[in-house]
């Protein structure tokens, strides 16, 4: 896992955890990311299981099977990674259901069971449909790819604490 990058002023706010998946097709899992209360973030390519490339090698969407299995991180890291991170919490994302399949997807390659819960990050906030639309124009604005897991959560923390500087924050 890489702890890749902090945001500035952070270190003392106490952040919500986020999580953003990319899958390929049938949810495949390609990638992963999540922040920690201090606003680091993990983030991996996941080495695809063995039962999902027998499935379909196009289902890995935008990367190759050898690309994945020589740069990713097992199925079994990740949740080990993830369990010292969050277990038994909840988890914020702006794409709940393809998240929250995806990782359904991780823990059955273990026959483990979930021990996080996923919710819409746009709970936590006043107007969460004027939320989830800054949040696609920040995409643009910052010139990030929609679907990234890196990608997804950059935007997430940073609008998290744009809407917290303004008190936008649901009660």
């Amino acid at each position: 896992m890489q702890d890749d990058y902090e945001f500035a002023n952070t270190e003392d706010l106490n952040l919500p955890g986020f999580i953003a998946l990319e899958s390929g097709d049938g949810d495949v899992p390609v990638a992963i990311a999540w922040t920690l209360s201090d606003g680091r973030v993990k983030h991996t390519l996941i080495q695809p299981d063995e039962a999902w490339l027998e499935d379909d090698v196009a289902s890995l969407g935008d990367y190759h099977a050898d690309e994945l299995l020589t740069m990713g991180v097992s199925v079994s890291d990740v949740i080990r990674e993830l369990e010292a991170d969050y277990h038994g919490s909840t988890l914020y994302s702006a794409n709940p259901e393809q998240d929250e399949a995806a990782l359904t997807r991780i823990f059955e390659a273990v026959a483990g069971s979930a021990f996080v819960s996923i919710v819409d990050a746009g709970t936590l906030y006043n107007d969460p449909d004027e939320w989830h639309q800054q949040r696609s124009e920040m995409f643009n604005e910052m010139g990030l790819e929609p679907g990234r897991a890196e990608h997804d959560l950059e935007t997430l923390l940073k609008l998290h604490v744009r809407w917290m500087e303004d008190d936008m924050l649901a009660e």
